[in-house]
C-alpha cells in the first residue's frame, strides 16, 4: 500500500496531474488549430489566407503544451516514457515530421511567389493531417495496452479517423468565432459534417476501454460507480445534441447578424473533450500503461521529483500566463491577412 504521506507517495499524483493538465491544455488548443489546417483544403484562396490569420498568433504557442507535457513524463516517469514511446515509435515519428512540415509551410506560405503559394497550403494541410490522425493512432494504440494484431490497429486506425473529425470539429467551431461572413457560414457547415464522426470516436473509445482490462471493467459498471459515474456519458451526449443544435439553427441567426452565440459550439467542444480525458483519466488510474506499470513504479526517486518540481511551479504558470496574454490580446474577429 502506497503511503500518501511520504513524497514518494504524493508527488507522483502531482506529476500526474501537471501532466494531464498539460495534455488536455495541448489536445483543446493545438487540436483546433490542427482542424483549421485540415479544413485549409476545403476553402478558397481568400477564405485561406483569413483562416491561417485566425490561428497566427497562437498556434506555435499551443505546441509548447505538448513540449512541456512529454517533459514531465520524460523526467517524472522516466520507466514508463521508455515504454510508451518505445512501442509506440512509428506513430510518434509521424506526428513530429507532421509537425515539421506544417511549420514549415506556415512560415514559407508568406514568402512563396503566387504560383508556389498553392504547394506550401497543401503542405499546411498534409502536416496538419498526418499530426492530427498520428495524435488518434496513438492514443488508439496505447488504450488497448499497445495490443498486437490487427484488430488493435485496425482500433487505433478508427481512433484517428475520430480524433481527426474531432480537431476539425474544433477548428470548424473556432472559426465560427473568430469569422464572418461566407467563410463563417462554411464553418458551420464544416462543424456539422465532423460532429458525429467525433461521436464514432469518443464511442469507440468509451466502449474499448473497460473490454481490454477485468479491473477498469469493473471500475465503470460496479454499483455504485454506474450509479456515480452516469453523469460524464450522460453530459457529453448532451453536449453533442447542443452542439448539433446550435450549429442547425445558427445559418438562420447568421443571416440576421446575430453573432450571440458563436462561442457555443467551440466551448461545447471543448467541454465533449474534457469529459473524455475525465473518462479516460478514471479509467486508466494509477497506470501509465494499462495493468502494466503504475505511476509509483514509473515515477523518478523523491529526491529528483522534489527538483523537477521546483522547475515545474515556475514554468507552468509562466507558459499558461502568456498563453492567456496572448488570447487577450489577439481576441476578436480575425481580419485579412497582411505581409509587409
Amino acid at each position: 500500500m502506497t503511503d500518501l504521506s511520504q513524497p514518494a507517495g504524493w508527488m507522483p499524483l502531482v506529476f500526474l496531474a501537471l501532466m494531464g493538465l498539460s495534455m488536455l491544455i495541448y489536445v483543446i488548443l493545438d487540436g483546433y488549430d490542427l482542424g483549421v489546417g485540415v479544413l485549409l483544403r476545403r476553402a478558397d484562396d481568400d477564405d485561406k489566407d483569413r483562416m491561417i490569420a485566425s490561428i497566427g498568433p497562437f498556434w506555435d504557442a499551443n505546441e509548447t503544451w505538448l513540449v512541456l507535457g512529454v517533459g514531465l513524463l520524460l523526467t517524472a516517469f522516466p520507466i514508463a516514457h521508455g515504454v510508451i514511446l518505445t512501442a509506440l515509435y512509428i506513430p510518434v515519428a509521424l506526428m513530429l515530421a507532421g509537425l515539421i512540415l506544417r511549420g514549415v509551410a506556415f512560415d514559407f506560405r508568406v514568402k512563396a511567389r503566387a504560383h508556389h503559394k498553392p504547394w506550401w497550403n497543401r503542405a499546411f494541410y498534409a502536416g496538419s493531417l498526418l499530426a492530427s490522425f498520428s495524435q488518434g493512432l496513438m492514443l488508439g494504440r496505447y488504450v488497448t495496452g499497445f495490443e498486437h494484431g490487427w484488430l488493435g490497429w485496425a482500433f487505433a486506425v478508427l481512433v484517428g479517423l475520430g480524433l481527426v473529425a474531432g480537431y476539425c470539429l474544433l477548428g470548424a467551431s473556432w472559426l465560427i468565432m473568430k469569422t464572418t461572413g461566407p467563410l463563417q457560414l462554411r464553418a458551420m457547415y464544416w462543424g456539422r459534417r465532423c460532429l458525429w464522426l467525433t461521436g464514432v470516436g469518443v464511442a469507440a473509445i468509451s466502449v474499448a476501454t473497460p473490454l481490454v482490462s477485468e479491473r477498469i471493467f469493473d471500475k465503470w459498471f460496479s454499483l455504485p460507480n454506474i450509479i456515480l459515474l452516469a453523469p460524464i456519458p450522460l453530459i457529453t451526449i448532451a453536449l453533442f445534441i447542443v452542439v448539433d443544435r446550435v450549429l442547425r439553427r445558427m445559418p438562420a441567426m447568421h443571416n440576421v447578424g446575430n453573432d450571440r452565440w458563436a462561442w457555443v459550439p467551440f466551448v461545447s467542444t471543448a467541454v465533449i473533450f474534457l469529459m473524455a480525458f475525465n473518462g479516460l483519466a478514471y479509467s486508466l488510474f494509477p497506470y501509465l500503461v494499462v495493468d502494466r506499470l503504475d505511476i509509483w513504479q514509473a515515477a523518478s526517486a523523491p529526491e529528483s521529483l522534489a527538483f523537477i518540481l521546483v522547475g515545474a511551479v515556475i514554468v507552468l504558470p509562466t507558459i499558461l500566463g502568456y498563453t492567456i496574454f496572448a488570447y487577450r490580446v489577439f481576441w476578436g474577429k480575425a481580419t485579412d491577412l497582411h505581409y509587409y
